[in-house]
């Protein structure tokens, strides 16, 4: 006889007191602004470009321009924040490389740092976008170069997120920055992910988003503004070696942290923000390429890249102009924005629900001291915030999402599930429903 998953499990699923949504997110998300993310993207294109290699000194155009005002407004969105706001240029001076760098540069990040209220909790969520720009020519520094959705549209994210949640008391600490150099390969947020890996930061969460405001197909035509793409890769490049055997033994290929943020992301998304889909693909990239997320995967640190479900060739990588009747470059008379006000929507309430949630359980394991078909667990509580219960999450190996919670206030669970056919995990929830990313277990020994 078959059983369903959903009709095994029922008598085991505790029923919390935990809400499903918190109404502080809900009014971030709710706060998320056209108007404010038009007038980003109009500032951005006026700095005609910001090609890595342009101008580091004119006030009004290039990438030393539009980096300054950029921590302009950081700095006045860092009023709100009671003085735990850190705003700075994280900059370093680039030798030429032969390839995409032919001059001494001054490579400079924005950053805006929101410190947790809580000072025992360690853990920092990240959201990113690259600043620079570029036209066909990747080393034309004096085109035009608007970059309105590449990547105009990921830096109005980074700078309506840090808009809102500057007035935000989050325990743990949020970063906002915009990288420059990711068209020179990923320069600026190399230069940050190997800071933060030399200094031992515990980046938990890097979303980086690149191109999420034109939901139309260059080639069909055809438009998609209710879906955004995100990609995770699946084995961690970091750790692959060291963990292979594990890995393979357990079959594992497809629970890296950089997926089970991705999962996060689609559940906690799509529970806030209407008419929009996260859709995972299950790579690190599009297919032979990289972002900024990349530069921090190969630190180690659980990142994917946030982007509309279609590129548009037409306005990427173009010269501005017009042929056959047809409008080539990256203009701002492209982006959709309300497409773009709920994929903003969408990172905000999932570093919200990150950074006001407890921190992962610790220890946790399954135990296998006893052949049987039933699967027992137990972990031990958070290093930080507080507990309201767990989840245990049950799918079937072949499942791309979780099927099934179990809730329990208790540090273990058994349940009546071969773990030759399942796969488990755990998490922390808090009582306004703020959920850990889930933590896959370990072998108890």
């Amino acid at each position: 006889m078959k059983y369903s998953l959903l009709l095994i499990l029922a008598p085991f699923v505790a029923f919390s007191q935990v809400q499903t949504k918190d109404n502080e997110i809900k009014k971030y998300v709710s706060e998320v602004s056209s108007d404010s993310l038009k007038s980003y993207i109009g500032k951005l294109v006026g700095f005609h470009t910001r090609h890595t290699l342009s101008s580091v000194d004119d006030k009004n155009q290039g990438i030393g321009a539009a980096r300054s005002w950029v921590l302009g407004k950081f700095k006045e969105y860092s009023k709100n924040s009671g003085g735990r706001m850190d705003v700075y240029l994280q900059q370093e001076d680039i030798q030429p490389d032969g390839k995409r760098v032919d001059k001494v540069t001054n490579l400079g990040n924005p950053v805006a740092f929101l410190k947790g209220t809580d000072p025992n909790d360690k853990r920092i969520f990240l959201i990113s976008a690259h600043l620079d720009s570029r036209v066909t020519d990747v080393m034309n520094r004096t085109s035009f170069a608007p970059g309105a959705n590449d990547d105009g549209s990921g830096v109005g994210a980074v700078m309506e997120a840090a808009r809102i949640l500057s007035k935000s008391s989050f325990p743990a600490s949020v970063i906002f920055v915009t990288f420059s150099g990711e068209e020179q390969s990923l320069l600026g947020s190399k230069l940050m992910a190997d800071k933060a890996k030399k200094e031992n930061l515990q980046i938990e969460a890097v979303l980086n988003n690149d191109m999420i405001g034109n939901p139309e197909a260059g080639e069909t035509g055809e438009v998609n503004n209710r879906t955004l793409r995100v990609f995770s890769e699946g084995l961690s490049y970091a750790d692959l070696d060291k963990k292979a055997m594990t890995i393979r033994n357990m079959g594992l290929e497809n629970d890296s942290e950089s997926r089970q943020l991705a999962r996060y992301i689609k559940e906690t998304a799509e529970e806030y923000v209407k008419d929009l889909e996260i859709k995972l693909i299950y790579r690190n990239d599009r297919f032979l390429r990289g972002g900024d997320h990349s530069s921090f995967v190969g630190q180690g640190f659980p990142s994917v890249r946030l982007t509309e479900y279609y590129e548009n060739y037409d306005h990427q990588h173009q010269d501005i102009r017009t042929e056959n009747n047809k409008k080539y470059g990256d203009l701002p008379e492209f982006i959709d924005y309300d497409y773009l006000k709920r994929n903003v929507a969408a990172n905000i309430s999932v570093l919200a629900s990150l950074a006001k949630a407890p921190s992962k359980p610790e220890h946790v394991e399954v135990k296998v001291k006893e052949l049987t078909n039933s699967t027992e667990l137990q972990w031990e509580k958070p290093k930080t915030g507080t507990v309201a219960g767990y989840y245990v999450l049950v799918r079937e190996t072949d499942s791309a999402m979780w099927q099934k919670k179990i809730f329990t206030k208790e540090l273990s669970v058994k349940v009546p599930l071969s773990k030759d056919n399942y796969i488990f995990a755990v998490q922390a929830v808090n009582q306004n429903g703020n959920l850990s990313v889930a933590v896959i277990p370990g072998i108890a020994r």
